[in-house]
């Protein structure tokens, strides 16, 4: 089974390419930024920087509303690949193939962004936001259909 689940934050803005021909797809390319779990020198900030690919429709979701720092999960699976260069070089390549990308934290989230990698601004206490749910008043379980 080759499936990849990666969250990160898009290094720059994607690269948006469409093919020739009467029906023509969009391509999209991009880069995460992935913090690594564990760190074996005791660096800060490791991560790796995954190349993603996108086609069809997923690729013009990415052009439309993906941008740099923004944070994403991303699924889909690993294909590699190789080519010659331009100077007879044997280039070998790695890419996951975007299946489907969603966004990992809200908009109001990532505003809050300095500009510094992943660095939070200070935010309001979630309480004084409310979390959108209405509450349920007390002695009402017996009505409720579930338990």
């Amino acid at each position: 089974m080759n499936r990849v689940i990666l969250m990160g934050r898009l290094t720059r803005d994607p690269e948006i390419r469409y093919s020739q021909g009467e029906n023509s797809t969009a391509v999209a390319r991009y880069t995460l930024a992935v913090d690594r779990r564990f760190n074996r020198n005791g660096d800060e900030n490791t991560a790796d920087f995954i190349g993603c690919v996108a086609f069809g429709r997923q690729a013009e979701f990415a052009e439309k509303y993906l941008r740099k720092g923004i944070k994403m999960l991303v699924t889909g699976r690993i294909q590699t690949g190789s080519y010659t260069n331009k100077d007879g070089v044997k280039v070998y390549t790695t890419d996951v193939i975007v299946e489907d990308h969603e966004f990992a934290e809200s908009k109001n989230a990532n505003s809050g962004q300095d500009s510094s990698y992943g660095a939070p601004v200070s935010r309001p206490e979630p309480a004084s936001i409310g979390d959108g749910f209405m509450n349920i008043p007390d002695g009402i379980d017996e009505e409720l259909p579930f338990n």
